[in-house]
């Protein structure tokens, strides 16, 4: 088995918030093979940047992907102009979780 993931721990967080929003955060570091404190450095940065929004439910929390906003601008080069229409977080949530031929995410 491969040491490496096509996708990145921030992705994969996304992904598993989206199958699951009331998900823990244990539950998260368990999925990607990280510590709790890892995967709450994630979130946080997933929150810092718009991409999800947490709400308090009792002892929980539970999240809120902001599906509508735009993937993130990336260091590498431009891709051909057929490719590199912007796509948002929602729209590629969607091409993935079809994928792994699971339910909806929201």
């Amino acid at each position: 088995m491969a040491d490496w993931s096509f996708l990145t721990n921030h992705a994969r967080a996304l992904l598993c918030i989206a199958h699951d929003p009331g998900i823990r955060l244990r539950d998260i570091a368990s999925a990607l093979g990280i510590t709790e404190r890892s995967a709450y450095g994630i979130v946080a940065d997933l929150a810092a940047g718009g991409y999800v929004v947490k709400e308090k439910n009792g002892n929980r929390n539970c999240y809120q992907i902001q599906a509508h906003l735009p993937l993130m601008e990336s260091t590498h080069p431009p891709l051909p102009d057929s490719i590199s229409r912007e796509r948002t977080i929602g729209e590629v949530l969607d091409l993935l979780v079809d994928a792994r031929g699971r339910g909806g995410r929201r």
